[in-house]
Formats: C-alpha cells, structure tokens, sequence
C-alpha cells in the first residue's frame, strides 16, 4: 500500500476509543475513514488528509505541518494535508483527528442510497442460465 498500515492502525484506535463507526474505503491510492457516511480523514502516501470544513480551512493550514490538499492541482477548500512530522505523537494525531471528527459532526448523517462499487465488485457474477438445445421441429410442422 501507498500508506503506513502503522499510522492508520493508530487512527483506527483513536476513532475507536471516541466511539465513532468508521467505515474504510480505499481512495486516493490510499486509505479513508468514513464518519457519519462522510469523508474523515485518511492517507495518501505519508500525508494524512483531512477534511475540517470551510469555516475551520484557514486556521487549519496556520497550523504547523498543514498545507493545503491539492489532489486534483487545485486546492480543495475545507480539506488539508498534514505532513508526517505534523502528527508523529499521538496527542497530535488525536487532536487532528478530533478537528475532522468535529466537522463531520455538523453534518447530516449520510446513509448510502445504492450499494457502493467495491461491494459490488466483489460479488462472484450472475452465471448465465444454461443454454437449451434448440427444439427439432418435425417435417409435419414445417409445412
């Protein structure tokens, strides 16, 4: 993985023990915890990506090791990137984590509406039913 299996085992836990249900997803050639249906926070490469809202944008990226998240080469307005030095303890981490987890928390709750495409992907397909042969007709129906 493009990720540190480390680092996300500790968000997990930090999620876990604030009692979130957190739902995984792999995105961004990464991982992303999915909070209340919405989009958390996770990894991509080394940097952790974090969702804190419009409002909470500029004092995020004042903070230090934040930039902002520039995915698609522009900058994504309520998402930021932290660097690893940015949440190398876990008081760091958490207190990052607490501001995504805040955010989602203004949210409405988000239920999916169809089955997601990684669910889907790994059901085994629909086996087509077998052929019958194809009936003789008689030479007295032909006429």
């Amino acid at each position: 993985m493009a990720y540190d299996e480390a680092t996300a085992a500790r968000v997990r836990a930090i999620l876990a023990k604030r009692g979130h249900e957190v739902v995984e997803k792999k995105m961004f050639g990464g991982v992303c915890f999915m909070v209340r249906g919405h989009m958390c926070c996770g990894f991509a490469n080394r940097s952790l990506m974090l969702r804190v809202g419009k409002a909470a944008y500029l004092d995020a990226l004042d903070r230090p090791h934040a930039r902002p998240m520039t995915f698609t080469g522009r900058p994504l307005a309520g998402f930021v990137y932290v660097d690893p030095a940015g949440y190398k303890t876990d008081a760091q981490l958490a207190a990052w984590i607490e501001r995504g987890t805040d955010f989602v928390a203004t949210l409405p709750l988000r239920v999916a509406s169809k089955p997601s495409r990684t669910i889907a992907a790994k059901r085994p397909a629909r086996q087509a039913a077998p052929k019958r042969p194809a009936a003789k007709r008689s030479a007295a129906s032909r006429r």
